[in-house]
C-alpha cells in the first residue's frame, strides 16, 4: 500500500511519523500465551497510572492535541489506546476477539499509540490518504456503528474511511480469515524511533502467535 499524509494533517501536526507493518499471517480464536502477556502489561499498569496520569503518556497526550486541533473532544472520543489502557485502570477485562485484535491491543497499550489492525485485501485501490473527517461523512465503526468522524484523523482508500484513532471501520475489519494483515501506528508525537520500536514489537508479537515471518515495516510521514 501507499500512503499519502495529506496537508490538513501536516497543518496540525507537522512531525507525524507513521509506520505500516504488512504481513502474511494465520489467525486463531484465542491465543493463552498472548494473553499472559496482556495480563503481564495489565499489572504493570495499574501500579504505575491512574486514568488521569495516562493521558499524558507521550503517544496519547499527543493524539489528544491533534483531536483538539482538528476540532474535536478527545474525552467523548477518546484515542483508543487511551480506552484500552483506561479500561485496564477500571479493573475490567479487555474484550477477546481473536489473536490477530488481542495482538494489535497489546501492540497499542504497550505503547500507547493508537493502531489501525486492516485485512488488506478488503482494502479498494492501492493508496490510503491520511486526512480529516467531514461532517456528514459515512462511518460504521467496528462494534459501534455509525459514528460522527467530523474532526478526526482518518485514513481513506479508494471507496472512503477505513480507519481513525478512535475506530476502525467494518467494511475492512480483521477476521478470523484475515492472512493479509496491514498495521498502522499513528506517531502523532513525531518519535521515529519509539514508532519504529513498536512496530518491531508488533513483528515480534506475529513471529510468536501467528505464524508469520513478521513482514515488511515502512517509515510515512
Amino acid at each position: 500500500m501507499k500512503i499519502i499524509v495529506s496537508q490538513e494533517i501536516e497543518s496540525v501536526c507537522p512531525t507525524f511519523v507513521g509506520a505500516a507493518v504488512e504481513a502474511q499471517v494465520v489467525n486463531t480464536p484465542y491465543c493463552a500465551e498472548l494473553w499472559d502477556e496482556i495480563h503481564a502489561l495489565e499489572e504493570r499498569f495499574r501500579n504505575e497510572l491512574t486514568t488521569e496520569s495516562l493521558k499524558q503518556l507521550p503517544g496519547i497526550a499527543a493524539t489528544r492535541n491533534v483531536y483538539k486541533a482538528c476540532g474535536k473532544d478527545p474525552s467523548r472520543y477518546r484515542p483508543a489506546s487511551e480506552q484500552l489502557i483506561r479500561r485496564m485502570l477500571q479493573g475490567k477485562e479487555l474484550y477477546q476477539i481473536d489473536t490477530l485484535v488481542d495482538l494489535v491491543n497489546l501492540a497499542s497499550i504497550a505503547f500507547g499509540y493508537s493502531i489501525g489492525g486492516f485485512d488488506a485485501d478488503k482494502f479498494v485501490g492501492d493508496t490510503l490518504t491520511l486526512g480529516v473527517g467531514r461532517e456528514g461523512e459515512p462511518y460504521e465503526g467496528i462494534g459501534r456503528g455509525i459514528i460522527n468522524i467530523a474532526g478526526l484523523p482518518v485514513y481513506r482508500d479508494a471507496e472512503g474511511g477505513v480507519g481513525t484513532p478512535t475506530s476502525d471501520h467494518e467494511r475492512t475489519k480483521m477476521t478470523l480469515s484475515t492472512t493479509h494483515l496491514v498495521v498502522l501506528i499513528n506517531g502523532y508525537d513525531g518519535n521515529e524511533a519509539r514508532v519504529t520500536d513498536n512496530a518491531r514489537f508488533i513483528q515480534q508479537l506475529l513471529r510468536k502467535y501467528c505464524q508469520s515471518d513478521g513482514g515488511s515495516v515502512t517509515i510515512y510521514r
